[in-house]
C-alpha cells in the first residue's frame, strides 16, 4: 500500500505526520523506526499522528512516537506542527482546536504564517505526576551521575523533564550526561534532559537530548519546561525567549496552577508518499 505523509519541523525539529482520518494504516515500533529511518525510510526525530478523538469532547487525537518506536506523552514542536497541518489538510475549519495527547488535553490556534501558539496546560512539580522518585517535591533535587552529584528541577509538560542549570550550553555535556539521566533510575518511565543558560530573567539558552530520540534541535515541551524551572527557581520572569539550536520560542507562564503558552513556528517542508 502507499502511505501519504506530510514532512514538517519547528525550528529544525522535525518529523513525518500522518493522517489516519482519511487514510488507515497499523502502526506498530518496526514501522515507526521504519519511517523514522533516515538512511532507509522518510528520516524524522519523531513520527506525529492525527486521529479522530475518542474523547468527544475534544476534536482530535494527536499521537506521538519516537524514533525508537516508543510512544511519547507529549511534544510541543509537534503540536504547532500538528495545528498547521490540520488547518492546511482542511481537516477543521475551527480556529482554536482542541486536541488529546497522552499527556493530556491540549489546546492550540494558527495565527498569521507559519505562526502557532499552544496552551501546553498546567505544569506538574508532584513527583509522583512527573513521575520522579523523591520522598517530597522540591524545587532542585541532587542525583549522581557519571559519577558526580547533578542538580536538576523535575517537571512534567505531559512528559518527564530533567532541568539542569548551566554556564555555558556550547560546553554542557549534553553527549555525555544526556544519555545517563534520560535513563536514570529515578525517573521510571525515562525523561527528557534540558541544559539550561540564563541570558537574563527573561532570555535563556536551550539544548536538550530528548527521550527515545537524542538531541534535538529544538524541543517545544523542553522549552516549557526549562521556563518553569527557571521560574520555580527565581531565575526568570513570566514572558521568556527561549533560544534552542533550531530558532527560538516564546513562553509566558504566570506560576503554579496556570496553563503555559508557546509560541513560535510551524514549517512544511514537502508531501508525499511511501510504499509500504
Amino acid at each position: 500500500m502507499l502511505l501519504r505523509f506530510t514532512k514538517m519541523h519547528g525550528l529544525g525539529n522535525d518529523f513525518v505526520v500522518l493522517d489516519l482520518i482519511t487514510q488507515s494504516v497499523r502502526l506498530d515500533a518496526p514501522l515507526i523506526r521504519f519511517l523514522a529511518d533516515r538512511h532507509r525510510g522518510i528520516g524524522c526525530d519523531q513520527v506525529l499522528v492525527v486521529e479522530p478523538p475518542t474523547d468527544p469532547d475534544m476534536d482530535f487525537l494527536y499521537r506521538i512516537y519516537n524514533q525508537d518506536g516508543s510512544e511519547a506523552q507529549q511534544c510541543g514542536n509537534g503540536a504547532r506542527c500538528v495545528a498547521k497541518f490540520i488547518r492546511d489538510r482542511r481537516l477543521s475549519a475551527k480556529r482554536r482546536l482542541r486536541v488529546q495527547t497522552l499527556g493530556g488535553p491540549i489546546s492550540m490556534s494558527c495565527g498569521k504564517g507559519n505562526v502557532v501558539t499552544v496552551s501546553m496546560g498546567i505544569p506538574r512539580l508532584a513527583p509522583q505526576e512527573i513521575p520522579f522518585t523523591a520522598a517530597r517535591q522540591a524545587t532542585v533535587y541532587t542525583l549522581e551521575a557519571c559519577g558526580q552529584p547533578v542538580e536538576i528541577s523535575a517537571v512534567s509538560m505531559g512528559n518527564p523533564h530533567a532541568v539542569l542549570v548551566v554556564d555555558d550550553v556550547e560546553t554542557a555535556p549534553v553527549a555525555t550526561l544526556g544519555p545517563v539521566l534520560e535513563q536514570h533510575p529515578d525517573f521510571p518511565e525515562r525523561t527528557n534532559v534540558g541544559f539550561m543558560q540564563v541570558l537574563d530573567r527573561g532570555e535563556v539558552r536551550l539544548r536538550v537530548f530528548e527521550r527515545g530520540a537524542g538531541e534535538t534541535m529544538a524541543c517545544g515541551s523542553g522549552a516549557c519546561a526549562a521556563v518553569v524551572a527557571g521560574r520555580i527557581r527565581g531565575l526568570l520572569d513570566e514572558r521568556v525567549r527561549v533560544h534552542l539550536p533550531g530558532g527560538f520560542l516564546q513562553i509566558e507562564w504566570r506560576g503554579e496552577g496556570d496553563p503555559l503558552m508557546m509560541t513560535g513556528p510551524a514549517t512544511t517542508v514537502f508531501e508525499g508518499q511511501i510504499a509500504l
